[in-house]
């Protein structure tokens, strides 16, 4: 499982980089999710997202899912691309695969990379 530390992540598997604004989907969340078939981002450019609300809806062949906001914040950037290439979350989670970008958020209330790997190991057993 591929967690990586620049990154701070939610109890709903969302992860969020304090460098960029971006968050999306952690790679424990599209493994658990399989084969993804569908994205939708649910919010637009300049709205305000609030953590913990929807930002994305995910469908995969195995199940539909909400993601939500790791942060709260102002949306500047809607990645566009996942509507024609949902797959993208499968291969690039981290990379490719960001859902929104937004400015303002604040990263204090998220888990660190170590403890988020304890946390979904925890919750494999």
């Amino acid at each position: 499982m591929n967690i990586p530390s620049n990154l701070k992540y939610t109890k709903t598997d969302e992860w969020f980089d304090p460098a960029s604004g971006r968050m999306g989907l952690s790679d424990y969340a599209q493994s658990q999710l399989s084969d993804i078939v569908f994205v939708e981002i649910v919010v637009a450019v300049g709205e305000t997202v609030e953590a913990g609300k929807p930002i994305a809806s995910v469908e995969s062949v195995k199940a539909a899912a909400e993601s939500y906001a790791a942060v709260s914040g102002k949306v500047v950037v809607v990645n566009e691309s996942l509507a024609d290439a949902p797959e993208i979350l499968n291969s690039d989670p981290y990379g490719a695969g960001w859902m929104v970008q937004v400015e303002g958020g604040d990263a204090s209330g998220l888990m660190n990379a170590a403890a988020y790997e304890k946390y979904c190991a925890e919750r494999a057993h």
